[in-house]
């Protein structure tokens, strides 16, 4: 409870008067922490990503066709950690960064339209079907985390999969996006253009629910909201440019 009050806090930020606002600043930062830390904390490896500037994005990449989604480093499997201390000096460093989390080491994650997801939640919690983290990208996106097929020994046991995706691949999962190794969500509290935000509606301190109690009910979500729109298309949610 007192996570998710901070994090509203977060949200409402005061804006009456210079010292409110450098208040409201650092009450803002230490919420912002507090949550990627909890995030860490929870076995989620975190990498620094690019944040929302101006009409773009702080990669000062032209025409960035994700800002402020994408890592900062082409190199953010590898410099993807849960370790405390070198999160915080990245927070400290970069005080106005999202994150995000590399899927298929830790966790992965199921990427599915907020409507479909919304109503798989309201099924799966009547059916008594435990869910873990769940976390909303306004304003159209619902991630559920899963724990991670990981990469076993025998190839052959990872099932080639459609819904297996990577970030430059997502336009062509406009449905359900199934991301492991090699992809990554972004974590809350990430800011988004246009005053989107990434926010957790259940934390990450849940246990991870193995994703196939959870595949059938979203697919079927997935496919009955595609149903009731066919003529729409989603603009692809994290890919990075080529």
């Amino acid at each position: 409870m007192e996570r998710k009050s901070r994090f509203s806090q977060w949200l409402r930020r005061p804006r009456s008067g210079a010292g409110g606002e450098r208040d409201a600043d650092a009450a803002s930062e230490a919420a912002r922490e507090e949550l990627l830390l909890a995030a860490a904390a929870a076995g989620f490896p975190l990498a620094p990503a690019a944040h929302p500037s101006g009409y773009g994005c702080s990669c000062e990449r032209i025409g960035c066709p994700t800002p402020g989604r994408h890592p900062v480093s082409f190199a953010w499997q590898t410099l993807a950690t849960t370790d405390a201390e070198k999160v915080t000096k990245w927070l400290r460093a970069q005080p106005e960064a999202n994150f995000v989390t590399a899927t298929g080491i830790a966790h992965d994650v199921l990427d599915v339209p907020v409507e479909a997801g919304r109503q798989a939640l309201d099924r799966l919690t009547a059916a008594g079907i435990e869910v873990g983290p769940i976390a909303t990208v306004a304003p159209d996106r619902m991630l559920f985390f899963t724990a991670t097929r990981g990469t076993p020994d025998d190839e052959d046991e990872w099932w080639p999969c459609e819904l297996d995706c990577h970030p430059e691949t997502m336009d062509e999962h406009p449905g359900l996006r199934w991301h492991c190794r090699g992809s990554y969500v972004l974590l809350a509290p990430s800011r988004l253009p246009d005053d989107g935000q990434v926010a957790w509606l259940r934390g990450p301190e849940r246990p991870l629910p193995d994703p196939l109690t959870l595949l059938e009910t979203l697919t079927d979500a997935c496919a009955q909201y595609a149903g009731q729109r066919p003529d729409h298309h989603e603009s692809a949610a994290w890919p990075i440019g080529r």
